[in-house]
């Protein structure tokens, strides 16, 4: 058995994919148009895992898209979060807050923080390798709704 993908759907095709590809950086690596089911699925990987992605399918971000619906999307107790790997959390976090991205839990402690996408899901961001040591303005900043 080996990982393959987490699917989360999307209410804007085109807002989402400048969200996860423009905004957090994420790499599209396929597409597949179903026109018989009216959806889209877009997969998405990490920089740092394309060439997995681009050989093995794995280990990527499904967003699905479903042509003209008007259904509201919500995340349930039961759905937790994406987590990310990032090779400096500040200046990550930095990235997204300059594109207009709410940190939601900053980075005090130099090792983590969260954000939402625009559909709700909570992302984890994780420092690469030891915990950067705290620093301003990250280390007073306090959370910013939920995550």
């Amino acid at each position: 058995m080996r990982y393959l993908h987490t699917m989360i759907r999307v209410s804007d095709l085109d807002e989402s994919l400048d969200f996860w590809v423009g905004k957090v950086g994420l790499v599209e690596t396929r597409r597949k148009e179903v026109p018989e089911g009216k959806f889209t699925l877009v997969f998405l990987a990490a920089p740092k895992d394309e060439g997995r992605a681009q050989t093995e399918n794995a280990p990527e971000l499904e967003l699905t898209y479903n042509w003209d619906s008007d259904e509201k999307l919500e995340t349930g107790r039961s759905w937790g979060h994406l987590a990310y790997k990032v090779d400096d959390i500040y200046g990550f976090c930095q990235k997204l807050m300059d594109a207009g991205v709410t940190i939601n839990r900053p980075p005090r402690d130099g090792r983590m923080a969260f954000f939402k996408s625009l559909d709700n899901i909570s992302v984890e961001l994780l420092q690469e390798g030891e915990a950067l040591e705290p620093r301003e303005p990250w280390a007073s900043m306090p959370n910013t709704g939920t995550w």
